[in-house]
């Protein structure tokens, strides 16, 4: 599956030319086309006859080029949405190109608001050929190439198919603007369309990032971020809900929100790589809901800064293996560690271009709010039950320091190292495995992946016995075949249990640089970033003996450590080491 976003909201396409998921108006509306989890509207165009399928995204965009071969013809549809987005209307572009012979294609509009629950109405052809309708309280345009299309029969609604051909060299344009007004549903032109479009990718994309090995990937993973990132600030977790995790378990979340720990992760890597504009974003988003909601800080917000509704069960088939929901109970946790990411975020922005007054006065919100909840148990990076788990506090002990040495801190610097060390000496003196390696939490002695980010992230350094022990242990016990996971659930083996964790693998190679091991840097990087599906999409978990991904897609946090830890390789790795692909 691959993904075309505008910033707003994403839409998912399968490879017989189906768009299978499409909120609106914005990430975590209700479907307007939800196929993906077992809905009937769909979106889709595709050739009569049998066909293989291939594709790729246009270069440094979320334009995508999906392309069918025949027996004696082959032909491309280049997908995207306009961006950057609006947040009352979506244009979404579909060109379809003859590469050559002559091609039978069927396309099919079934649009559907309220998941599923809202068909398409008063369907009526204009003079020159654009159809216009209603769905729920939407209205829509289309503009069809297709020379032969008429209403179908759709449920208690009404759907467009149509038949067409294109020969060599052709091109046919589809172009289906859907607006929450009438007025903004006006038709548009798709040639100015494409170009302004192709144009504010280029633009965004120009700055090339510092990175030599893993190129191509690494600036793929930033237009995922990008893509994925709202003119609001808040960048989306996933633009999915509802894709198990497990085709036999019941692990099936919404991630069309912005998690503040997700959002430092891309920050912390655009500081790093380079990309002012997602660095600006991920800093601006984190401090407004910092000092907004200050030591209440959920873990998680919409893109605008809004509350995350409950959880809910949709009327949808879901995905196979999965259960169809939207929202997440997430708000109703507290997450340590958020603030000690959002610190650590703050202070790569002011090395990298200052920190001006209000964010300086988020920082003292973030501290102010460690040093009064540290001690309290929390849900921790993999939101389980409240406890009083190792990585929250050495996050926080992380971003003390890292602000602590921040020449702005001035006298507030002393004060913050101070608070560091506390923490870190009663999580010492509490969380030490008798092994000498850091254990997940006070009453649970396994050892846990996030752990790495103590190093990672600078509360420790990498000489630190703990920090060898902790990087040994996980190597022990939680890797397979080249792959990282999470914690060990059970006695069961790690692939019984659940995935690999795609986001622990990238962490595995930033740690072993950290620990002056720059050629299992590059094994573990070079590993990890072959689990992804032929779009290049990275998820959050990885199925080891299935070779699949799992879960919803793209996983923000995935592609920003993968961006993170391309651009660590290129400053580590020299030129000349055999493992340095350039590709």
């Amino acid at each position: 599956m691959a993904l075309c976003a505008d910033g707003e909201r994403g839409m998912v396409i399968g490879s017989h030319g189906e768009i299978g998921w499409l909120c609106f108006p914005r990430w975590d509306s209700p479907a307007v086309l939800s196929g993906l989890l077992g809905g009937q509207s769909h979106y889709s165009i595709a050739p009569l006859g049998r066909c293989t399928w291939g594709g790729t995204y246009v270069e440094r965009s979320l334009a995508w080029e999906g392309r069918w071969v025949l027996t004696d013809s082959e032909v491309t549809c280049r997908d995207a949405l306009v961006a950057p987005g609006d947040d009352d209307r979506l244009v979404l572009l579909r060109r379809v190109t003859g590469v050559s012979g002559r091609t039978r294609l069927a396309v099919t509009l079934d649009l559907r608001a309220g998941f599923d629950r809202q068909p398409s109405r008063d369907l009526r052809r204009g003079r020159d050929g654009t159809w216009s309708g209603r769905c729920g309280p939407h209205w829509w345009t289309w503009q069809s190439g297709a020379t032969r299309t008429a209403t179908v029969p759709a449920g208690r609604g009404e759907a467009l198919h149509g038949t067409f051909t294109v020969e060599a060299g052709q091109c046919i344009d589809f172009v289906l603007v859907l607006a929450t007004t009438e007025s903004r549903a006006s038709p548009v032109d798709p040639n100015g369309a494409w170009s302004d479009t192709l144009a504010w990718w280029t633009d965004r994309m120009r700055l090339e990032v510092p990175v030599r090995h893993a190129r191509r990937d690494a600036r793929h993973a930033r237009a995922v971020l990008t893509g994925l990132t709202s003119r609001h600030g808040g960048m989306v977790a996933a633009a999915t809900t509802s894709l198990p995790e497990r085709a036999d378990r019941g692990r099936d979340y919404d991630y069309r929100f912005a998690w503040i720990r997700d959002q430092c992760f891309a920050g912390q890597a655009a500081a790093s790589a380079g990309d002012a504009a997602l660095l600006d974003n991920a800093v601006r988003f984190v401090a407004e809901r910092i000092l907004a909601d200050g030591p209440d800080l959920c873990p998680a917000y919409a893109v605008d800064g809004g509350r995350v509704p409950p959880e809910t069960t949709l009327p949808l088939p879901g995905y196979p293996g999965g259960k169809a929901i939207a929202g997440n109970r997430v708000t109703a946790q507290h997450q340590l560690d958020a603030f000690g990411e959002a610190l650590s975020l703050l202070a790569a922005a002011d090395e990298v271009a200052g920190l001006d007054e209000e964010l300086w006065n988020a920082v003292e919100v973030a501290a102010t709010a460690i040093a009064a909840q540290w001690e309290q148990p929390d849900a921790g990076i993999w939101e389980l039950e409240p406890a009083q788990w190792t990585h929250s506090k050495l996050m926080c002990v992380a971003g003390l320091r890292a602000i602590a040495q921040r020449p702005r801190a001035g006298g507030r610097a002393g004060e913050y190292a101070k608070l560091a060390d506390t923490i870190l000496a009663r999580t010492a003196a509490t969380s030490t495995h008798p092994s000498g390696r850091w254990q997940r939490a006070e009453d649970d002695d396994r050892v846990d992946a996030a752990l790495l980010f103590a190093v990672i992230r600078g509360a420790l350094p990498p000489d630190d016995p703990r920090s060898q022990r902790t990087l040994r242990a996980v190597l022990d016990d939680l890797t397979d075949d080249g792959y990282v996971y999470r914690f060990r659930h059970d006695g069961r083996p790690l692939n019984e249990a659940e995935g690999a964790f795609v986001l622990c693998g990238f962490a595995m190679s930033l740690a072993q640089l950290r620990h002056d091991d720059p050629v299992a840097a590059m094994a573990w990087f070079e590993r990890s970033r072959t689990a992804c599906g032929p779009p290049g999409l990275l998820t959050e978990e990885y199925d080891v003996r299935e070779r699949q991904p799992r879960g919803n897609l793209p996983q923000a946090f995935v592609h920003a450590l993968l961006l993170e830890a391309a651009h660590a390789l290129s400053t580590a790795v020299p030129d000349n080491c055999p493992d340095a692909a350039t590709s």
